[in-house]
């Protein structure tokens, strides 16, 4: 097969495009990016992201509007010139104004990205005919996207060490826009799949009637909510912990590439882990002790030990909990709720951060090793699981 014949095939252009989508070399450093760079605190940080959160969840009707009209091609490309318009922004001025600002424009290109992908790549399988390899081929997509977070990383830290911490936030405009013009070269399938921006009031409603309603999706919905809740700290609060460690910002990069490892790993091999933490209620059990231990052990010793159980664990196991929880869930919720009810857990999610995210953010920067204890007690709500699971 020649390179030409390769590039004909419309599947090969969504994975090249999923490797590049999130190509942030800004990753591993963002941290440091605001509070040394940017002259802001730990709290004004999590304000930062509150203030995203929001507009998100604000965005998701218009913008699933905006995807359906022109198309989830060109909703793509617009998502990608709006994130890199954004990382232009935030690179210019050090100044927590101009970070909302940044912050508002990425929030308009994450909506617009937001589900147009894999519906993208669902109908263009469905329009060749090749429906059945869905699973596989979504899969893959998120492994190549994945390894594109884990190059790009490492190679940030290197730019922000040897230019600035401004520089990979500059640079990451030009993956984003080669992702927006790989997106134009990806063919609008005239098979579309129904959107979820006409249902997204019938997902409040059903999807929360669902959980309120039945005890075990209730549990798995609150547990889902808490542990990852506190998995989502790891990934804010992990490179002000090295900065503390005095590790220079070169290997943060690498730092973040192992929790991305860490996380996939995990996230394929749940028979292993169940082997090893049980399964069902046991699972949930067992994994948020020991992501209350890490968060506990962080805070008491201050050493490189604590860092890689805290990025291992607590980003590995923690962060892929609501995936475990997902599995489950499928089990106990009928199909025709499935979508919906899932989608709900993710809006409880995303609420809580919006209310979370400055609190937490005001104890970090108070007291690091209080924001882990703290956090450390979010997880012992999986003792309190009284459903068989």
């Amino acid at each position: 097969m020649t390179i030409r014949q390769w590039w004909g095939d419309p599947i090969n252009k969504n994975y090249v495009y999923a490797f590049f989508k999130n190509f942030a070399f800004f990753s591993g450093v963002l941290v440091p990016f605001f509070t040394d760079w940017g002259q802001i605190s730990m709290f004004q940080v999590m304000v930062l992201q509150s203030w995203f959160s929001v507009w998100v969840f604000v965005l998701e009707i218009p913008t699933g509007a905006v995807a359906d009209y022109i198309g989830r091609k060109h909703s793509l490309i617009l998502g990608a010139v709006f994130i890199a318009i954004a990382t232009l922004v935030y690179g210019s001025i050090p100044s927590f104004t101009i970070f909302l600002l940044a912050e508002f424009i990425f929030a308009i290109g994450y909506a617009l990205n937001s589900g147009a992908d894999q519906a993208l790549l669902y109908d263009t399988l469905k329009s060749l005919g090749r429906e059945d390899e869905s699973k596989i081929v979504l899969g893959r997509a998120d492994a190549i996207m994945l390894a594109g977070m884990m190059l790009a990383a490492p190679l940030g830290s290197l730019i922000a060490s040897r230019f600035g911490l401004n520089a990979p936030q500059l640079l990451t405009a030009i993956p984003m826009l080669i992702a927006g013009a790989i997106a134009w070269s990806i063919p609008e399938p005239k098979i579309h799949s129904d959107s979820e921006s006409h249902k997204y009031f019938d997902i409040i409603k059903h999807g929360f009637k669902e959980i309120v309603s039945n005890p075990v999706i209730r549990t798995l919905a609150i547990d889902s909510v808490v542990i990852s809740t506190a998995a989502y700290f790891v990934v804010w609060f992990y490179q002000p912990f090295m900065t503390e460690l005095g590790i220079p910002i070169i290997y943060f990069g690498l730092a973040h590439a192992v929790l991305l490892m860490s996380e996939l790993l995990v996230s394929s091999n749940f028979t292993f882990m169940e082997k090893i933490l049980g399964s069902g209620k046991s699972y949930l059990r067992n994994s948020a002790l020991l992501v209350t231990f890490v968060f506990i052990f962080a805070a008491i010793f201050r050493h490189w030990t604590s860092l890689i159980l805290l990025i291992v664990i607590g980003g590995g196991i923690g962060y892929t909990r609501a995936t475990y929880i997902s599995s489950i869930a499928n089990k106990h919720i009928k199909s025709s709720h499935r979508a919906t009810t899932l989608s709900s857990i993710g809006m409880l999610r995303r609420l809580a951060l919006v209310t979370l995210n400055p609190a937490m953010g005001y104890v970090a920067g108070y007291s690091l090793p209080l924001a882990f204890i703290i956090i450390s007690l979010f997880p012992l709500s999986s003792l309190f699981i009284k459903e068989e699971i």
